[in-house]
């Protein structure tokens, strides 16, 4: 098996595939934390949905690129969605269920009525369960996904105490002249890139799972937001890695399988949880 392994990182696309995999996994933790302590974890999910009925929109229209579309489609999304709070009609985990269901259904409807392929379910299986496009990444979608990536994790540095205080509680940050509502919009652009960059390793549906599940097992164990955060980020590679070599060795679908190590990896992070009780620093 070790030679199996070593033979295929000889290619460079699956130099490309960790790459990319590992950063997407990097930026997803990263926002991760903050939208499960603000109670939005489901929102990678409504987004991606609202990406894969944009994506089937640029399908139909035979867009070259469907990131110019789906980009700022997610953007749009993922800002009404966080603009979602308690003086709207609409609450937000409502706001979420109505617009993924919505998007999604339109998605499908148009791919069907649309069709521009012989082969519509496999289409639509490949972009809601992932597919082998981790595999067939050229050098361009790399260098593009390293600089989205690149971004993200910078933005996220620099303005690190603004999204904490965000984070935690809106109202004292506004009363200490924070601009809620602009860093709300950073979080939500940010959230949008991300969703875009993992539809090609994970698919639709199981997005948030790629959000949702380090953070989750990272407050198993520590307590203070920055170690969380971190050790979030360092699951999340390191489960990425992993489920990108298994998914090479095993030919296992890409994005399921690194659901699933993510998923072991909480279960695991949870027995040392009730064992360790919590470290609080």
């Amino acid at each position: 098996m070790t030679d199996k392994l070593i033979m295929y990182m000889q290619y460079p696309f699956v130099i490309y595939a960790m790459i990319v995999g590992v950063l997407i996994a990097l930026c997803s933790s990263l926002l991760g934390v903050t939208l499960v302590l603000k109670r939005f974890s489901f929102i990678g999910d409504g987004l991606s949905h609202v990406a894969f009925g944009a994506m089937a929109v640029g399908s139909v229209i035979n867009l070259s690129n469907n990131m110019f579309l789906v980009l700022p489609v997610t953007v749009i999304g993922a800002v009404l969605l966080l603009r979602t709070g308690k003086n709207t009609i609409i609450k937000g985990d409502a706001a979420i269920a109505m617009i993924s269901v919505a998007a999604l259904a339109f998605g499908y409807l148009i791919m069907n009525v649309f069709s521009t392929s012989s082969n519509l379910s496999g289409d639509v299986c490949s972009t809601l369960f992932g597919s082998t496009s981790i595999l067939t990444l050229n050098k361009y979608e790399v260098i593009l996904c390293a600089v989205l990536s690149a971004l993200v994790v910078l933005i996220f540095i620099l303005f690190y105490n603004k999204i904490f205080a965000v984070t935690f509680d809106e109202n004292f940050s506004r009363a200490s002249g924070v601009n809620v509502e602009r860093y709300n919009l950073l979080i939500a652009v940010i959230i949008a890139v991300i969703i875009v960059l993992a539809m090609n390793l994970v698919g639709s549906l199981l997005i948030s799972a790629l959000v949702i599940f380090p953070a989750l097992s990272a407050m198993r164990i520590f307590r203070s937001f920055k170690t969380v955060t971190i050790c979030s980020a360092v699951l999340s590679v390191l489960c990425a890695f992993l489920g990108i070599i298994v998914s090479i060795l095993f030919g296992t679908p890409v994005g399921s399988t690194i659901v699933a190590v993510d998923a072991c990896v909480f279960a695991i992070c949870v027995f040392i949880g009730k064992i360790m009780g919590g470290i609080r620093i």
